[in-house]
């Protein structure tokens, strides 16, 4: 049963092949005997998830059951949940436990999902290799000593190694995709606004957004159809019509147009990882599909001003965490500043004192101006860059990442090498826009993924699109070895 997809699983319990007990059972089992190995969850959630499936199958035997109702899937660990520790794997919140559910969270649970625990990930959202967690490096279920990706790798392995069908993730600057492109899987990141934020611990409020990581997009559009819609506690979220994203997944993509952006297929773009997208392009000509070369001529920007950005949102964000009203406060304080200073310095990990430190000094005043101001007039550069290419494509593809998995420890001394690794992703965040991880092939004996991008709030376009290169490909039906 471990093998089932979650759409599988959802037509498996209609039909009374098993109970959403059994099945959790199992996979309860397989996290048990089997995650030491990745290190993928924090918190495992056995006696809750039992009774949550308990509950799904009394509802499906009343009548009551929605698609998901009794499919056991996993939270990673940045969204509150009520009673159950909840640390953005940072020793500052190793102690927290959340008086209330995120809406994220309500909505799975209204739906009648069964959630297995939380799942590891980088420390405050910060790294694209899940090296940074206070709760130790996660590791790839295709090559062990390979990283997942970042910061959603917890998500990904667990997804990747059949511990789970399905798993919620977040995605700032390439943190749903990039994981997803390195562990085989399908990666979705909604419009920004789409989903509620609410409950979700921020690292940078104007970029993150809550999606999926699972192996196909059918099961993205079943975990969308719960997360999706207006939150009135988010004032982010936007109050926008939401479609039943299944309805349009086997309609025909003929005559769809498909931009590449010729800044996306760079000259240190290993023609391993070019030839892989292109491939995954001529199957879309197959299925009808045109191409047509487009540019975004201010791509190179996108890092630089990301990560003025990032930095300086969540040097404000983790202001709140100073070890007075909640998370982890140093022993023995001598007065106020010592509190603050030592609970912040033995509370955070490297990386996110680092960004912190970025952003403060970004704000700080005689630098606004140059750094932050500046950074946010050349992302609306970039927005404007894809305005203008969506009047005329209707999808823009390209690679997710420009290499494979990395081995753990490869970057780990060289922050700026690591920040290259979202090359291909960062522009979305700063954009807005819905942008997808397909599985499209294997270099070095490890999966890539193929990006598609769509335009604001067209993510049944992006999640039809998808379906339809899985039904001719089977790349997203590949596993590791010994899974």
């Amino acid at each position: 049963m471990h093998n089932k997809t979650m759409a599988e699983i959802s037509r498996d319990l209609a039909a009374g092949a098993y109970s959403s007990v059994e099945i959790t059972n199992e996979l309860l089992n397989r996290v048990q005997q089997r995650d030491a190995q990745y290190n993928s969850f924090i918190t495992v959630t056995a006696e809750q998830a039992l009774a949550q499936a308990k509950a799904a199958d009394a509802r499906r035997a009343a009548g009551n059951a929605s698609d998901l109702t009794g499919v056991p899937f996993a939270h990673k660990d940045i969204f509150c949940t009520n009673g159950v520790l909840t640390t953005c794997g940072s020793k500052m919140l190793s102690n927290f436990v959340a008086p209330y559910d995120a809406t994220i969270v309500d909505n799975f649970n209204q739906a009648g999902a069964v959630s297995l625990g939380k799942l590891n990930m980088d420390e405050f959202a910060m790294g694209s290799s899940n090296e940074s967690s206070f709760y130790g490096a996660v590791a790839n279920p295709w090559h062990k000593d390979h990283v997942p990706g970042g910061s959603s790798g917890g998500s990904a392995a667990a997804v990747a190694a059949r511990l789970v069908p399905g798993a919620t993730a977040s995605d700032t600057g390439g943190s749903i995709r990039q994981p997803a492109a390195f562990c085989g899987l399908t990666g979705l990141k909604p419009t920004y606004g789409r989903v509620s934020r609410w409950g979700m611990i921020a690292y940078a409020s104007s970029l993150d957004q809550a999606g999926t990581i699972t192996r196909t997009a059918e099961d993205a559009a079943l975990m969308l159809n719960v997360m999706a819609g207006f939150d009135p506690k988010d004032s982010t979220c936007m109050n926008h019509e939401v479609p039943d994203y299944r309805n349009t997944l086997n309609n025909s993509i003929a005559g769809l147009t498909i931009g590449l952006p010729e800044e996306y297929f760079r000259s240190d773009l290993s023609a391993d990882m070019q030839q892989a997208v292109r491939n995954a392009i001529a199957e879309y000509e197959k299925l009808g599909a045109k191409v047509k070369p487009i540019s975004l001529p201010n791509t190179h920007l996108a890092i630089p001003a990301y990560y003025i950005i990032a930095p300086a949102e969540c040097s404000a964000n983790l202001s709140r965490m100073d070890g007075v009203r909640f998370g982890y406060r140093c022993d023995n304080p001598q007065d106020i500043n010592d509190l603050y200073k030592r609970s912040r310095g033995e509370g955070f990990g490297n990386e996110v004192k680092r960004r912190i430190m970025i952003g403060a000094y970004a704000l700080s005043a005689g630098f606004y101006d140059a750094y932050y101001k500046k950074a946010q007039q050349v992302r609306r550069l970039i927005k404007n860059d894809f305005a203008e290419a969506f009047k005329e494509v209707d999808l823009i593809a390209g690679p997710v990442t420009p290499t494979p998995a990395f081995k753990r420890g490869e970057k780990t001394t060289d922050p700026v090498a690591m920040y290259l690794e979202d090359i291909f992703t960062i522009a979305l965040n700063l954009a807005g826009l819905p942008g997808m991880s397909v599985p499209c092939g294997m270099v070095n004996n490890l999966p890539v993924g193929l990006q598609l991008i769509g335009n604001y709030f067209d993510e049944a376009r992006l999640l039809n699109a998808a379906h339809q290169f899985q039904q001719v490909t089977d790349w997203h039906q590949q596993k590791p070895a010994g899974v």
